[in-house]
């Protein structure tokens, strides 16, 4: 009785009070007629409140999503089947789902009458704005009288996963130079024939040592050329993305740290897609999709990874490594000091193909967050390294940022030349 006390409402309670309190004026004025107004007007709110907690017993519901992972602005079909075991009928019932705020408001629904051994189904979409993995549910029912005196909340449904991928932009273009995406290892001969060994050769930058000078060709081009020594390849490309908070800007799907996951999901997938080895790797160095060949490599893992992915609190990336390990770097990077740009040309060798994006972040911040390194301080930096970069703005589509990326590393790749004796 006292669980049914419990979920009187405020109109049954007032009910109860005024039947209590009719009753004692019946008593004190030795009016029995009163007196039996006073014990319906008692029993009504108990009987309504014990009728609402056993028709909550034999209700049963199952939440069923398809598909349970979808991409960012795609749709899910939630399908909920609800069925009353009991043997009083069940009405007066409220639905309600949790949902996150990414995947839109709290579906509610009001059932009416709900007959017993009878499937009811009842369907909502879902189109989640934000990638992550989701939680929907529990699905909570409030069951009431038809007078409205009683009310018993009970949890129907458990929790749904749900995974949000994030959005996949269709590339188009590869880089030139290195094998990158051709099915090639991207290894160079140094040995092509009889005579003088194969000398790979590209134009002096400033800080080249002049110990590497090939005096054969820089007097055959009249430019200084310096020799570029061959390390050993591994194949493959490392995509590298900057996901430190401090390095991005703005909030909720429009943030300048969701374009970067989305470029990274697209550039991994598009190259993945030609027969490339794809390694994904974080600003703290840690691989994230990828390894060693491809086992157990697919779009799927890659995108998963990416929907699981927090911003990192590190105030600067991995220091002291070389985050493509041996092989050629896209590199996605957000509002980069100097320092950061600096550390990372230090650590990457020149002999092998590097590309970056530096993101304007300015563009995606609001006007109360802290302003933003300018990216063309990381642009010059990256630049006299030998490294491809492209300044990315919310305003340029990704197709063309990736054009623009393959158009800077055939004109800023090392010039090779084959010099037979």
């Amino acid at each position: 009785m006292r669980g049914a006390l419990s979920g009187l409402t405020t109109r049954g309670r007032c009910l109860l009070a005024a039947g209590f309190a009719a009753g004692l004026c019946a008593i004190v004025l030795n009016e029995r007629d009163l007196l039996r107004v006073s014990a319906f007007v008692v029993a009504l709110p108990l009987l309504a409140a014990w009728l609402a907690q056993r028709a909550r017993i034999g209700l049963h519901a199952n939440r069923m999503m398809h598909p349970n992972r979808v991409q960012v602005g795609s749709a899910t079909d939630v399908r909920v089947e609800l069925r009353s075991a009991g043997r009083l009928p069940t009405g007066g019932l409220l639905l309600e789902d949790a949902v996150p705020y990414a995947l839109g408001a709290r579906p509610r629904f009001v059932v009416e009458r709900l007959p017993r051994n009878i499937v009811t189904v009842l369907r909502y979409p879902l189109k989640p704005v934000m990638r992550g993995v989701q939680q929907v549910g529990p699905l909570m029912a409030r069951i009431t009288d038809p007078f409205g005196l009683a009310e018993f909340d009970r949890e129907m449904a458990g929790r749904s996963r749900l995974v949000v991928v994030p959005r996949v932009v269709q590339l188009t273009g590869l880089p030139s130079g290195s094998g990158m995406g051709s099915g090639d290892d991207g290894s160079i001969r140094l040995r092509a024939g009889q005579g003088e060994d194969d000398a790979v050769v590209r134009p002096y930058r400033h800080g080249d040592d002049l110990r590497k000078v090939h005096w054969r060709s820089t007097a055959r081009r009249d430019d200084l050329m310096v020799r570029v020594e061959e390390r050993p390849w591994r194949g493959g490309t490392t995509v590298l993305l900057d996901h430190r908070l401090v390095a991005h800007r703005g909030s909720g799907p429009g943030a300048s740290l969701e374009w970067a996951v989305s470029l990274a999901g697209s550039i991994c997938l598009h190259l993945h897609k030609y027969g490339h080895r794809v390694r994904l790797v974080g600003d703290d160095g840690r691989v994230l999709a990828g390894g060693q060949g491809d086992s157990g490599y697919s779009d799927s893992v890659v995108l998963d990874a990416l929907a699981a992915l927090p911003p990192s609190h590190r105030r600067e990336p991995a220091a002291g490594i070389d985050p493509g390990a041996g092989q050629e770097v896209v590199a996605i990077l957000g509002g980069s000091t100097p320092a950061v740009v600096d550390a990372l040309v230090r650590n990457r060798p020149r002999g092998m193909r590097s590309l970056a994006v530096v993101m304007d972040v300015r563009a995606w911040a609001s006007a109360s967050e802290d302003p933003a390194p300018d990216p063309a301080d990381a642009e010059r930096l990256l630049s006299g390294a030998g490294w491809g970069v492209v300044v990315a703005r919310p305003t340029t589509p990704m197709d063309q940022v990736w054009q623009q990326l393959c158009h800077s590393a055939g004109n800023r790749g090392p010039v090779v030349r084959t010099e037979v004796g």
